[in-house]
């Protein structure tokens, strides 16, 4: 076959083929250059990078419940009404607080040394003077899962299992179980106690905090997360055959319900009846880390997006940020947020809570009479690396009460690459911010409320996101 044949059936081929024959052209979209322009106007702009800065220095770690929670709340409607919300105010809830206290282990036998973890939110309490007990080892959670009942009386649980880093954070999902409902199924097999390796892709020896539930009727056991460097040391051991003794020592405790609260601020739109477009973060903190990337980048990120549309012109929509109190231990600030406004039309809902790497990709959840935003979407964050994704997009604890409702979604899906690194430890701190990709979120969420706070289309109800 001569090479002008070859090239012909070659391409005959691939025109042919079914992932390329499947591909149609986009209907076209004329760019619109206010949006563009605001878009490329916030990756100059230093208005998240200085959010974030001041909460982390003036408030520091967030806990539900804690005084420093109620620190930030104060903090935080001076600093909307700073930047030029109206109708700033608190609206206060309660929700259940646990409250840690010791927590120290250490291997016994046969190579004695101290080992580093964190209790896991609500997790039970050793005896004062702690305990000493044998270790039982699980390479995964589904090992633990095939435990037999009763197996694990009188033994401290130990589950291993490792988490690898995945652009769309789908791992933490998948491995999470451990944390998520692990000490559960521990105490149902019988276990005295827990420790898991940090859900996380790191391989230091900070430990990554985060919440467990026990279903109603299991009584807590003392639940926590080894640092990942400190859970393979203990693999090590365990592989070398001899039997392994921990004394574990955790005294946190539940302390009632205590007052929190969501911060609400808005920026009017010239036209009511078109709806409310909710976006924002969430204002709590677990206590290892100042609470940077989790999620003060979220609360600056959203903040400084929704300034930069107001101060461009109108919009036909109310944008409304929300710093919810409690997203951390519950989702109780979601929870209150959604009763307090259930009356209320919300065009929109989007949350930012995943970090301050920079977005790679966008979903949207919307009604047929609104495709075209969509579209629209696609063209205006194609500049700064966006893809449109296939996905129904409706993710988010924030949110998600609301949404569950039939409200509209949009999903900017930032990279999740690096941030279970520092995910609940000691490490979330202002230096593990990237001010350029921080930027570059906030030019994302620029571009999707200007588009969509502005758009002439109805934005009615949808089915949500299953």
């Amino acid at each position: 076959m001569s090479k002008t044949s070859l090239l012909a059936a070659t391409v005959l081929f691939t025109l042919s083929s079914p992932s390329f024959a499947q591909r149609t052209a986009p209907a076209p979209v004329v760019p619109d250059a206010h949006v563009a322009s605001l878009r490329d106007k916030a990756l100059t702009d230093d208005t998240a990078y200085a959010i974030i800065e001041s909460v982390t220095t003036e408030v520091g770690p967030r806990p539900d419940g804690s005084e420093a929670e109620g620190r930030a709340r104060t903090w935080a409607v001076a600093k909307m009404k700073a930047l030029g919300f109206q109708n700033v105010r608190i609206e206060p809830y309660n929700l259940p607080v646990w409250q840690r206290g010791i927590e120290t282990a250490e291997v016994v036998s046969p190579f004695p040394q101290p080992l580093r973890l964190t209790a896991l939110g609500n997790s039970g309490a050793t005896p004062p003077e702690g305990l000493t007990l044998p270790v039982v080892y699980f390479a995964s959670f589904n090992d633990l899962l095939l435990a037999a009942p009763g197996s694990l009386i009188g033994k401290i649980a130990f589950v291993s299992n490792a988490m690898q880093p995945t652009q769309d954070g789908s791992s933490y999902g998948s491995q999470g179980l451990a944390r998520f409902v692990g000490p559960n199924i521990a105490a149902t097999k019988g276990a005295a106690a827990i420790v898991i390796r940090s859900i996380g892709t790191d391989h230091g020896r900070g430990p990554h905090a985060g919440g467990t539930n026990f279903a109603a009727g299991v009584a807590p056991i003392p639940a926590a997360a080894l640092s990942v460097a400190d859970a393979e040391n203990l693999v090590r051991m365990i592989k070398l055959g001899k039997p392994v003794t921990l004394h574990l020592t955790l005294t946190p405790k539940q302390i009632g319900d205590r007052e929190s609260g969501n911060v609400v601020g808005e920026l009017p739109g010239t036209d009511p009846a078109a709806g409310v477009v909710l976006v924002g973060g969430h204002l709590d903190s677990w206590d290892l880390g100042t609470g940077a990337i989790d999620d003060g980048a979220g609360i600056a990120i959203t903040a400084a997006a929704a300034r930069l549309v107001h101060a461009g012109g109108k919009h036909r929509r109310t944008i409304r940020v929300v710093w919810f109190g409690d997203e951390e231990t519950g989702g109780f600030g979601g929870i209150a947020y959604a009763k307090a406004h259930a009356g209320e039309r919300h065009a929109l809902a989007a949350e930012s809570d995943f970090g301050a790497d920079r977005v790679w990709r966008f979903n949207v959840n919307l009604p047929d009479t609104a495709k075209a935003v969509g579209d629209r979407l696609a063209v205006a964050l194609a500049p700064i690396g966006v893809v449109r994704g296939t996905e129904v997009a409706g993710d988010g604890t924030d949110v998600g009460p609301t949404l569950k409702t039939g409200v509209p979604a949009v999903d900017l899906n930032q990279s999740g690459l690096r941030y279970f690194d520092w995910h609940h430890t000691p490490e979330d701190t202002f230096d593990r911010i990237d001010p350029a990709q921080l930027a570059q979120n906030v030019a994302a969420w620029t571009a999707m409320l200007a588009i969509v706070a502005d758009a002439p289309e109805e934005m009615g109800p949808v089915t949500p996101k299953r």
